[in-house]
């Protein structure tokens, strides 16, 4: 078996062969600990990450080993045995692939740790069943919430330049500055609307011209597949799910009707908002919440979101500029600090900070008088005083 797994590596490495560059995250997983899980969306990179890494150890190739838990060579057996059979070979580092697809998995990987001396990586191709079971390895994992590729990542991989990242406070404090010294070297609004259609996962720049059919195929996956079999979703009830995304394709964010739109879709209130939450782990929605309201399950979201730009303009007929616009504020941020909604602005930033989101005439009107607030102006190379453009957001990871 364990022969098996260590030709099919073999292959797979070969397959990433070609993929020089590395995410944004290479540089921030600490590989030190004996028990790390990676989640995010399908689609985002995860398994040329686990590669890569593997890869890169100094150790003999038959000390690390990756395999993938959807394989039919691995179907029949049981993650510990695996893992036995590959630490009495003298093995030191393992990677799972894709392990939400096996029951249970955190009973057998709480196994691993405790009882052999292995280095486990995992990950799941969403964040559905990793956040779902989360708690049971909390005191022994490393859990890491990985995204798709920011903007500046996007420009990276297009224009093969290297740029750096900045922090919240180094933008807000120096935007005119870094603003600057990027559009010396490009001009970051002739690529931005490019970003937005097509620049969130990684697959773009391997399938350009099939890039929306890939996506929707892997929204399908998430939908047909992963949530039905991780919240024991009725088949009949799949086609409901796709209502709920279309239907929140064509709405305004702070336009949620709960009781209209569980009538429309046919299903009750509770069911809706269950729908909403598995959309929500399954990075198809993003929500956010009132200030000063709590974030449960049967919390109506002061504003949903679709969880990326790209998923409008490949899953959506059409969607409000706006939208999008908030969707990669939100989407950007979202990584390392807290977003809520506030009584006046767009976005209560890590309970300090607000910011309103709109075009290039955008005015202080709606936050004047407010501390701490900006304006994140869309269509602008540069920026002044506390408006921003939206473009160097996209340079926070």
């Amino acid at each position: 078996m364990i022969e098996i797994l260590f030709r099919k590596q073999e292959y797979i490495y070969r397959k990433i062969e070609k993929i020089k560059y590395k995410r944004y995250f290479f540089d921030r997983v600490d590989f030190s600990e004996n028990l790390i899980g990676l989640i995010g969306a399908r689609g985002i990179g995860k398994t040329t990450f686990l590669l890569q890494y593997l890869q890169s150890l100094s150790i003999e190739d038959e000390k690390k080993l990756y395999f993938s838990v959807d394989s039919i060579v691995t179907s029949n057996m049981k993650l510990f045995d695996i893992a036995e059979d590959f630490y009495n070979i003298g093995g030191k580092v393992l990677v799972i692939d894709e392990i939400h697809k096996y029951r249970d998995f955190e009973i057998e990987l709480k196994e691993i740790y405790d009882f052999l001396d292995l280095k486990v990586i995992f990950s799941g191709s969403s964040a559905i069943i990793l956040e779902h079971k989360k708690a049971d390895l909390s005191r022994r994992a490393m859990i890491y919430r990985l995204k798709g590729l920011s903007f500046r990542e996007f420009l990276e991989l297009k224009l093969e330049k290297k740029f750096s990242t900045f922090s919240l406070d180094e933008l807000l404090n120096g935007h005119i500055k870094i603003a600057k010294e990027i559009n010396k070297a490009i001009k970051p609004l002739e690529h931005f609307k490019e970003y937005l259609k097509f620049g969130y996962y990684p697959f773009y720049f391997e399938t350009k011209h099939s890039y929306c059919i890939k996506l929707e195929e892997t929204i399908n996956t998430v939908i047909e597949s992963d949530l039905p079999i991780i919240f024991n979703i009725e088949p009949s009830n799949i086609h409901k799910l796709k209502q709920l995304v279309a239907y929140i394709c064509s709405s305004k964010p702070y336009e949620l009707n709960i009781t209209a739109l569980a009538q429309k879709i046919g299903i009750n209130r509770k069911t809706l908002y269950q729908y909403i939450y598995y959309l929500t782990l399954g990075n198809i929605f993003n929500r956010i919440e009132a200030k000063g309201k709590g974030d449960t399950l049967f919390s109506k979201p002061a504003k949903l979101y679709l969880n990326n730009p790209n998923l409008n303009n490949c899953y959506c007929q059409e969607s409000e500029i706006g939208t999008i616009r908030e969707e990669f504020f939100f989407n950007m941020l979202s990584l390392e600090h807290k977003l809520l909604y506030p009584k006046k602005g767009d976005f209560l930033v890590n309970e300090k900070y607000i910011f309103e989101i709109g075009g290039k005439n955008k005015s202080f009107s709606q936050i004047k008088k407010i501390p701490n607030s900006y304006v994140v102006a869309d269509n602008i190379e540069m920026g002044f005083g506390n408006k921003i453009p939206l473009w160097l957001f996209g340079f926070l990871y």
